[in-house]
């Protein structure tokens, strides 16, 4: 925690950098997002700018949405960090360019009416080694760009499209007729059962062809268009800060910090189609000491990320993403409002996430991720989040995640895995452990509740508090030791209202069910142990409990 003397130094040191009341007001902003943080987070080191600064129309940049100003973008970022860094200025208008490539000491200025428009040629964009959900893997560059830089910025209320349409494929069910029947006139392929709409020929070989295992850049070639690019990446850069512009319409994943420290990102509108594939607002990856505050997503994918890596390539990095606050957001559409993993191999520690709003994501609180991944996530504090018409569940830990979103596996009717053989626990085998939920509020889901553990490595502590939950199902929790909950309404149409499968150390006080008329709790599976239950009020007389033939009796008490 950082103490009132310190946070007085820190911001008189930071008015006396930035002279000017804007930046001021922003220095006490980050300051109060520290309040209620539950472990030891760093303060957060912001980029400071020399005051020189110029506009890319120096450069001969035309605003016609015509011209290509690629070159322009380059020229005023050379020559600005060549004189020690400050701010390169995108006035008002539209703005076409290729890929622009960030230096160190940079503030990218989009001034209030600013367009930059990312050109659809691909033939910009070359394929270089990057990294993508996780893994090493040839992409094309991003329209953004930036690898080992100190001190960049994007500031102003300007807009930044990533033209995403020219590179992803949409899948026909996401779609009106009249919208299906526009892309076919547009141009592009349909696959084999025409189920998807994709823009090249390139891009469906690269996505439905068989997979190219090569080291070799040039084999890639061939589908170049399938290799859709964040549209903007940040690699091992310190000292970040976003403040104020619009990001939206990325080819892939919107904004990716990937090994990144310092950063702080704020007042950002983050904003890609519902029908985008993966089309992630925010992903967080091995990143240290990270603020996000007062941002708005409404997205196709997975908004608010946090992510370590994938598998053994994740592992083999071995950075967690360490020391995240997140407060002030609101989701609109996205799979996720706030997610971890299920990219999470090198592990996730100390997040905060506070003050948040989701309305109509899939999922709330999302977290994710399948054997063979690995890695620990723990430290885990939640509060003070409400929901809205949550189409899923609103809080949700699925060890056996496959890859589809929540929404496409319900429109798949596929139902979620109940197993109870157990593996060899290895470096492998993913463990969430130390997670602290409380004062949340959900008016609407499918389900209320979804906790799943693997039978060889449960969900550890997870504690619940003061929880209100209007959804058609109730509470679900399997594979899971060391569950406490105080303050639990469930308001769910559905029986049973709690259903436990293999799950000990089970905790509840305070406990308030609806009045379904049928069984209120299920208690199942061989492994069931220490199962205490706590009602706040009386039931009305009936059957509460059913209990699994395999269940010790004496294994569950009711209050």
């Amino acid at each position: 925690m950082i103490n009132t003397c310190l946070k007085s130094l820190v911001l008189l040191t930071l008015i006396l950098a930035s002279g000017c009341n804007s930046q001021q007001e922003s220095a006490q902003s980050d300051l109060d997002m520290y309040q209620g943080v539950e472990f030891e987070m760093p303060l957060i080191i912001e980029p400071v700018f020399a005051h020189h600064s110029v506009s890319i129309t120096d450069f001969g940049a035309k605003d016609d949405g015509q011209t290509l100003n690629t070159e322009a973008f380059e020229k005023a970022i050379a020559l600005v960090s060549e004189k020690g860094g400050g701010r390169v200025v995108i006035p008002r208008g539209i703005w076409l360019t290729g890929p622009i490539v960030l230096k160190s000491n940079i503030n990218l200025h989009a001034e209030d009416g600013a367009m930059v428009i990312f050109s659809g040629n691909k033939d910009l964009y070359p394929i270089i080694d990057g990294s993508f959900e996780g893994v090493k893997a040839f992409r094309c560059q991003s329209p953004i760009s930036g690898k080992g830089l100190e001190n960049i910025a994007f500031t102003g209320q300007g807009v930044y499209d990533g033209s995403g349409d020219a590179w992803r494929m949409v899948k026909r069910y996401k779609t009106t007729d009249k919208q299906w029947k526009a892309l076919i006139k547009s141009g592009g392929v349909l696959n084999e059962d025409e189920s998807s709409w994709y823009p090249s020929e390139g891009a469906l070989k690269g996505l439905e062809g068989p997979e190219i295992r090569s080291e070799k850049m040039e084999d890639y070639l061939k589908i170049k268009d399938a290799l859709r690019p964040v549209m903007l990446s940040l690699v091992n850069c310190n000292k970040v800060l976003f403040d104020g512009p619009v990001f939206q319409n990325s080819p892939a994943w919107c904004i990716h910090p990937l090994m990144c420290t310092n950063l702080t990102i704020r007042n950002i509108d983050v904003k890609n189609p519902w029908y985008s594939q993966n089309g992630d607002g925010l992903d967080i990856e091995s990143c240290t000491n990270t603020l996000i505050y007062n941002c708005t997503f409404d997205v196709g994918d997975d908004a608010i990320c946090i992510k370590s890596g994938k598998g053994a390539y994740g592992r083999a990095r071995g950075i967690p993403t360490e020391n995240t606050i997140v407060k002030n957001c609101i989701v609109y559409h996205g799979h996720g409002g706030v997610t971890v993993g299920s990219e999470m191999s090198g592990g996730v520690k100390n997040l905060h996430v506070s003050g948040c709003t989701f309305i109509g994501t899939d999922v709330g609180l999302r977290f994710k991720s399948t054997r063979g991944r690995g890695g620990v996530v723990e430290k885990i504090y939640i509060s003070d989040v409400d929901m809205l018409n949550i189409p899923s569940k609103a809080i949700s830990f699925n060890l056996y995640y496959g890859g589809l979103s929540v929404s496409e596996m319900l429109a798949r009717e596929q139902e979620d895995k109940i197993g109870s053989e157990a593996y060899e626990v290895s470096e492998e085998t993913p463990q969430f452990k130390d997670i602290h939920i409380r004062n949340i509020r959900c008016k609407g889901a499918y389900q209320a509740i979804y906790l799943q553990g693997l039978p060889e490595m449960n969900l550890e502590n997870v504690y619940l508090e003061d929880i209100v939950m209007e959804a058609e199902n109730g509470l679900f929790c399997m594979d899971a030791n060391g569950v406490s909950i105080h303050g639990l309404s469930l308001i769910n149409t559905k029986a049973p209202s709690l259903t436990l499968y293999n799950t000990k150390n089970v905790h509840i006080e305070d406990l308030v069910l609806n009045e379904a008329g049928a069984e209120q709790i299920a208690v199942f599976g061989k492994e069931t142990n220490d199962i205490n239950i706590d009602f706040k009020a009386d039931l009305k007389e009936g059957k509460i409990l059913e209990l699994g033939e395999e269940v010790d009796p004496d294994a569950v008490k009711l209050e």
